[in-house]
């Protein structure tokens, strides 16, 4: 508080005792004086004092100072110091947080809570501007300190508060992103790690701006800085550089291409060539970087990429020994569970569809006594409940990848489900499978047959491998098979999680696979228990899942029944679902699947999205199952259209049908219409919210404005009481007779100021006048030619009499028009000496009211007074010249005009004998022409007269002017101020036509 007190001592001085300035003062003085100082010290000590109050005094900072603080960075940009202090006074008041010493008079003036979003209101203001997101990127160019950091804090401010406007900005403008690419290779860490998080503002939903900056070599950039920071080991920077890498390559495509070809896949591996000790030795900020690592590789290979970039990604990820890397830390002891989790997804993804990773997957060994394999190792967590439900779902979602269009793998897995004659004491995957699926627990119980039935996806030979599997589940109880089991779990009345499980089992199990549906069919208990449970009244949301299961699974039946089975032909299943369930209640109860949000959920993604058991409900593999055989079940059960199938159509159902469409087609053309109207008065709608909202934020930014301004009181000093000494009247005599005089004559200048101006527009329109009389003397001219080259055609013709009518015509046509103009020059000319006598005659009779004025005896004013008086006095009797001046001017004015109508008779007598001649004989026609030819150059040299006595009336305004020069200086030489325009006019550097009406003017002052 001590520094702020001196700085601002040192700026505005100290204050006057008993009067403590207030904020709004004391920022009004620093603004005035950054904007009148012109000494570079005076400004910088201006603005270093705005920067110590940006924070406590924002709003009025903001308010009133961010123009003068970006005119100073235009203005001083050469000084460094002042720059730095203008920059981070908009640090300050751009700042996306609330600063803990801003006034209390500040945050109620803007309403209390609304002062967290002051820093995105002025960010708005000073981004309006697109000069000063210019300013700002060139600034970048400063090597110095002081300037390159507070910009690039000041464009990060900026980036937080308005990230959308930013970004169109510097995507507009040339070289923006290099420079700022350009301060990744800076020397300076602290810079170089502000860069980074303005790179990830910056390109944070921005496809563009994400290119631009990857093919400015940002991937060459921020593996140098990861590489130099120790890779995984390194600091929070490598999560900012590893952060904006993933803003660069997640949804673009180009990115990813770029990535893949630029050989920067190869470069990942030495990201997971670290050393695996115990857990121990994992760090928060070490893990944190391991993640975003996995995360990197994962947008690589994501599913949701085009197939074509997954695949060889994958085949790079294997060639280069990433994959081996990632099997390496997923076998690793003392992993953390969460990096543990995150890379089997990783190697999930890495070899989900490609045939060599995943044989590479299968030969991967777990570090283990005996060595097992790396998917057996998998699957025991999986199937034990103490462990992580999420790394129990990555599990599922690898064990689904292994699988996914893996033919090999499925056989593998199916033969261990069989008997064997190998080691019993090895643990297989098949006898995990099968613990699982009949362990207590249901979540156990819902992966296991998940997993199992993965086995089986689009693969029949499975299918019929999997039905010779014979299970013992007790001791001395003869063996059943494994489809046989899984309906004694369903009819048991296990968990719904459990029944959710075996159901997508059986259902992968049966489709497309008639020997399945048969063996199921055989089941006495399986028919029975589905149309129990389908034609069930339950409302509870998963029981009525559970119902629309058993309905597909039913429907299985009826559709791949290949009628081997005469107790449950396809015939005999379609008569039992009509007579016990209904067909009407069947398709509804199959319905309910695909309306679940939870079916919604799953179809999107391959893997697990859940985050606690009681979301698991379907599997991303059976919902594109159930999404290709829906229809077709519906229509293999219901009679109706089972029956409607097998029959031709009539050609009254044709004409029906036909109807029925011309009407739909109708009512659809109506709805578009009603459709085209609504969109229109939505569009006029949003136009008007964004007209309104444009409205808001201008009357928003004006309230903020005129609140803070309401903080500044400017007070007007108290007048002074009168003079002590009342007795000194004649003191007050002479102060008064001053004052007077002085009024007069700052009344007389005003007076001679305005008439200045109207005589420069009155000399304009002379000028005016003048160039038109010019013109009309070339336009003469021309039609003359024209007129001679009518004559000697029409000379040519033998139709003569029309050629010399149309002459008559010209030359009348080219007569009336230039007298008319002569005449409105002449209207004007008298116009404008009227206005000039009337202002001079005002002017002269307050010169005359001010001559009468005595000044008081024995007085050092009244004597300057009375010289003023006879200065006045002889301005007089100038002025009286100047009259009869004007009155001779006048006289040869009406002359003029009187010269100009004698001339305006002529031309029309000469006019009517031209058409009289004509009209009397067409043997004279050549002689007409000849007058009408002698007549225009009479016109002409009647013009050229005129022409010269105009310009001797310039000249007589050009001895007023000179005689007006000469009594300015005058003027002048007693003190008088002469005002800015009178000044150029002295010197010459006014370019109208003429000064005279001023000069008279001046010289009655």
């Amino acid at each position: 508080m001590d520094y702020f007190r001196s700085v601002t001592q040192t700026v505005l001085g100290t204050p006057q005792p008993g009067h403590q300035p207030t904020g709004a003062e004391t920022v009004e003085r620093l603004i005035d004086r950054v904007q009148s100082s012109t000494l570079l010290e005076d400004r910088r000590d201006g603005c270093r004092a705005l920067k110590a109050m940006s924070r406590k005094y924002r709003v009025l900072v903001g308010a009133h100072a961010m123009d003068t603080l970006t005119q100073v960075l235009e203005a001083d940009r050469n000084d460094h110091e002042i720059v730095n202090y203008a920059i981070e006074s908009l640090v300050n008041v751009t700042g996306p947080e609330e600063y803990p010493e801003e006034a209390e008079e500040g945050e109620e003036a803007l309403g209390g809570p609304q002062s967290s979003a002051l820093g995105e209101q002025f960010t708005e203001i000073f981004t309006k501007r697109q000069e000063n997101i210019e300013l700002l990127i060139n600034l970048l160019d400063e090597f110095d300190f002081k300037v390159r950091y507070p910009t690039v804090k000041l464009l990060t401010n900026l980036l937080k508060n308005r990230p959308k406007d930013l970004q169109e900005v510097i995507l507009v403008i040339p070289s923006g992103v290099s420079k700022l690419m350009d301060l990744l290779s800076d020397s300076r860490e602290v810079i170089r790690n502000d860069t980074l998080l303005l790179l990830t503002q910056l390109t944070k939903n921005n496809t563009n701006l994400q290119k631009i900056v990857a093919f400015e070599n940002g991937y060459d950039h921020l593996f140098e800085i990861i590489k130099g920071e120790g890779y995984a080991d390194g600091g929070v920077v490598v999560e900012d550089c590893l952060t904006l890498m993933l803003n660069l390559l997640r949804n673009n495509p180009s990115n990813q291409t770029f990535f893949k070809e630029g050989s920067y896949i190869q470069r990942l591996t030495s990201f997971f060539t670290l050393p695996l000790g115990s857990e121990e030795g994992w760090l928060a900020q070490k893990v944190t970087n391991i993640h975003y690592m996995l995360q990197l590789v994962r947008t690589l290979v994501a599913p949701q990429n085009a197939a074509q970039s997954v695949t060889s990604c994958q085949k790079v990820m294997n060639q280069c020994g990433l994959l081996q890397a990632l099997t390496s830390l997923l076998m690793a002891s003392g992993v953390p569970v969460d990096i543990l989790t995150d890379t089997i997804s990783t190697v999930s993804d890495t070899i989900r569809g490609n045939h060599a990773n995943q044989e590479f997957f299968t030969n991967t060994m777990a570090p283990s006594t005996p060595p097992r394999p790396a998917i057996v190792t998998l699957l025991m967590s999986m199937v034990n409940d103490k462990q992580s439900f999420i790394l129990r779902c990555a599990v599922l979602y690898c064990f689904q990848c292994f699988l996914y269009r893996n033919q090999t793998g499925q056989a593998q897995i199916v033969q261990t489900l069989l008997p064997q004659t190998a080691d019993a004491s090895l643990v297989t995957a098949g006898q995990l499978l099968c613990s699982g699926l009949f362990s207590p627990d249901p979540v156990s119980n819902w992966f296991a047959a998940v997993a199992l039935s993965h086995s089986l996806v689009n693969n029949a030979t499975q299918k019929e491998h999997m039905l010779r599997v014979q299970l013992t589940t007790s001791v001395g109880s003869p063996p059943v098979s494994l489809m046989q089991q899984c309906m004694s779990i369903l009819q048991a009345g296990t968990k719904v999680l459990t029944r959710f499980g075996i159901l997508m089992l059986l259902s992968t199990w049966l489709a497309h696979s008639p020997v399945a549906v048969h063996t199921f069919l055989t089941i006495s208990s399986a028919v029975p228990y589905l149309t129990t449970h389908v034609s069930a009244n339950e409302h509870d949301e998963l029981e009525m899942v559970c119902q629309g299961l058993c309905a597909f699974l039913l429907g299985l039946c009826v559709q791949f029944n290949d009628g081997s089975n005469t107790s449950f032909s396809g015939d005999s299943l379609r008569q039992l679902v009509t007579d016990r369930i209904g067909a009407e209640t069947f398709s509804d109860k199959l319905g309910n699947i695909s309306r679940t949000e939870a079916y919604t959920k799953a179809a999107k993604s391959p893997q697990l999205l859940a985050k606690q058991p009681s979301e698991l409900v379907f599997d991303h593999e059976f919902c594109r199952l159930f999404k290709s055989l829906e229809v077709s079940c519906v229509r293999a059960v219901t009679p109706q259209l089972a029956g409607s199938s097998s029959t031709e159509v009539t050609p009254a159902e044709v004409t029906k049908y036909k109807g029925i469409i011309r009407d739909q087609d109708a009512e659809i053309t109506q709805m578009r219409e009603k459709f085209a109207s609504f969109e229109e008065t939505l569009s006029q709608m949003h136009k008007e919210k964004e007209n309104l909202a444009a409205e808001l934020q201008q009357l928003s930014d004006e309230n903020t404005v005129l609140k803070a301004q309401q903080g500044i009181n400017v007070k007007v000093p108290e007048s002074t009481n009168d003079v002590p000494n009342a007795s000194d009247e004649r003191g007050d005599n002479e102060s008064d007779t001053k004052g007077q005089v002085s009024s007069d004559l700052a009344t007389l200048q005003q007076q001679l100021l305005e008439m200045t101006h109207a005589r420069d527009y009155y000399y304009y329109e002379m000028y005016k006048k003048d160039t038109e009389l010019t013109a009309l003397q070339q336009q003469q001219s021309q039609e003359q030619e024209q007129v001679q080259q009518v004559v000697s055609t029409n000379e040519a013709k033998v139709e003569s009499q029309q050629g010399r009518q149309n002459a008559a015509d010209f030359f009348d046509s080219l007569s009336n028009p230039e007298m008319e103009n002569l005449r409105k020059q002449l209207e004007d000319l008298q116009l404008v000496l009227y206005n000039k006598d009337s202002e001079i005659q005002q002017l002269k009779d307050t010169v005359s009211q001010t001559s009468v004025l005595t000044p008081p005896p024995d007085s050092q004013n009244g004597i300057q007074v009375k010289k003023i008086c006879e200065e006045n006095n002889e301005a007089y009797s100038i002025n009286s010249l100047l009259e009869e001046e004007n009155a001779t001017l006048r006289q040869q004015i009406k002359e003029y005009g009187i010269h100009v109508k004698q001339l305006q008779t002529q031309l029309e007598t000469s006019a009517a004998m031209a058409a009289a001649a004509t009209a009397a004989t067409m043997t004279k026609g050549t002689s007409a022409d000849a007058s009408a030819l002698s007549r225009c150059k009479h016109l002409e040299c009647e013009l050229d007269c005129l022409k010269r006595e105009q310009e001797d009336l310039l000249v007589l305004v050009t001895d007023q002017e000179s005689k007006v020069a000469e009594y300015r200086r005058k003027l002048r030489s007693y003190g008088e101020e002469v005002t800015d325009d009178e000044d150029d006019d002295e010197d010459g550097e006014n370019f109208n036509l003429s000064d005279a009406y001023d000069d008279d003017l001046d010289e009655l002052q």
